[in-house]
């Protein structure tokens, strides 16, 4: 499996943990709000991801890396929001706020060398 595709099924499998987490939410107007937010934003990531990997030029790659950058850090966001709440068991959200915590390191590190190697080219 590429390195890239490794990345991808992560950031599937992190959406997916997050649904089952929103899933256990209260449904409260504040658990639904919550949940919500944070469904949108940790799903958006690995279809983001996906674009990026199709993309024509380096400088629109980083671009996308942005934006699954962006989603990832309002998931751990929402997550911490969420564990500060204690709106379900710290078991429940403490693996998932680290999958996220995780994810966000590596597609900032991405993100940063796609920089490095772009200086100078012409996209």
């Amino acid at each position: 499996m590429a390195k890239g595709d490794d990345i991808e099924d992560r950031l599937i499998r992190f959406g997916v943990a997050v649904m089952d987490l929103c899933e256990s939410l209260p449904t409260t107007f504040a658990g639904k709000h919550v949940g919500n937010q944070l469904l949108r934003s940790a799903t958006a990531g690995a279809p983001n991801y996906a674009e990026a990997r199709g993309c024509e030029s380096m400088r629109d790659f980083i671009h996308k890396l942005g934006i699954v950058l962006k989603e990832l850090n309002e998931s751990r966001v929402w997550l911490k929001t969420i564990r500060l709440k204690e709106m379900v068991p710290e078991g429940k959200s403490e693996p998932v706020y680290r999958e996220c915590d995780e994810l966000c390191r590596i597609i900032a590190v991405s993100r940063r060398t796609a920089e490095s190697n772009s200086r100078g080219k012409t996209n």
